[in-house]
């Protein structure tokens, strides 16, 4: 429940990087709560419409984008990469293979590697030429 919150927090930082464990925690438990609210909706409420479901999914729209798109930068690649799921089949299976892909290692031009933040314990005793 903690990814889920920390995504949350960032609620509109689309700067930085975010790690798969987060970006996919944060995935599994907003479906899981997505399918509890449809549950809601329709045997409590009676109905399959425009309910608190719709309301949850309007309300995480904004922090889902940003950590999709942070996850892309953890992968070295832009937030625009997003767009690529616009091309049928191809597209999704390419975003999906990404989202899945490890971490680059160390820096890049996105941040420090979310993985691992204090990076620079591991320049201790490297000479530097």
């Amino acid at each position: 429940m903690e990814w889920f919150l920390m995504v949350l927090k960032k609620y509109a930082e689309f700067t930085g990087r975010s790690r798969r464990k987060e970006y996919w925690m944060f995935v599994l438990i907003s479906t899981i709560i997505s399918y509890l609210l449809y549950a809601v909706d329709y045997f409590a409420l009676g109905f399959e419409g425009y309910g608190i479901n719709t309301l949850y999914s309007l309300g995480v729209f904004i922090p889902s984008l940003a950590v999709l798109v942070r996850r892309l930068h953890d992968v070295g690649k832009s937030g625009w990469f997003f767009f690529i799921i616009l091309i049928p089949i191809i597209g999704v299976i390419w975003l999906l293979v990404v989202l899945c892909t490890d971490s680059e290692d160390g820096d890049n031009k996105y941040g420090v590697n979310p993985k691992n933040p204090n990076s620079e314990l591991n320049d201790i005793g490297v000479s530097e030429s």
